[in-house]
């Protein structure tokens, strides 16, 4: 197994990614046949409602989670939440799942996006700048994963 240090997290919630702040955060690589990361957050109680729902649905998540350093570009999981206990006024929540993919490259597929809207100039800086500090989901990613979604 390899434990690396969660910098930040951050859920798709209706197409947009939620952040969620870290009191403290561990990832573990279980290097195992099944290729099962575990992820666990330590995070305000007030997002407990959210988890338990997610966990009593047995929803599939897709995470992005920032390891190590915060200038590492995130890495794509898709998890479920596997348990949640409160620790006075924070909770602990486990997280299982897979690896989405190998890095993308995340700067290359949004300066294309943004030039076939077509955005140049100052306009396809100002918004390429601000949509790698927001990181949204890129119409690529949302594509792929709908026909993944389609194969049997």
């Amino acid at each position: 197994m390899k434990t690396f240090k969660m910098i930040s997290v951050g859920i798709l919630v209706e197409d947009k990614i939620q952040d969620f702040p870290l009191e403290d955060g561990i990832i573990i690589n279980q290097e195992n046949s099944h290729r099962m990361w575990l992820l666990e957050l330590f995070i305000d109680r007030s997002h407990q409602e959210l988890f338990e729902r997610w966990k009593a649905a047995e929803e599939l998540l897709e995470a992005r989670v920032v390891i190590s350093y915060p200038e590492n570009e995130p890495a794509g999981f898709l998890v479920a939440v596997d348990a949640i206990e409160q620790i006075g006024d924070h909770i602990s929540v486990l997280l299982k799942g897979r690896l989405k993919r190998a890095r993308t490259q995340y700067a290359e597929h949004l300066l294309e996006e943004l030039i076939t809207e077509g955005l140049s100039g100052q306009e396809l800086l100002q918004r390429f700048e601000s949509d790698m500090r927001e990181r949204p989901r890129l119409k690529k990613d949302r594509d792929r994963d709908l026909s993944e979604e389609k194969l049997p």
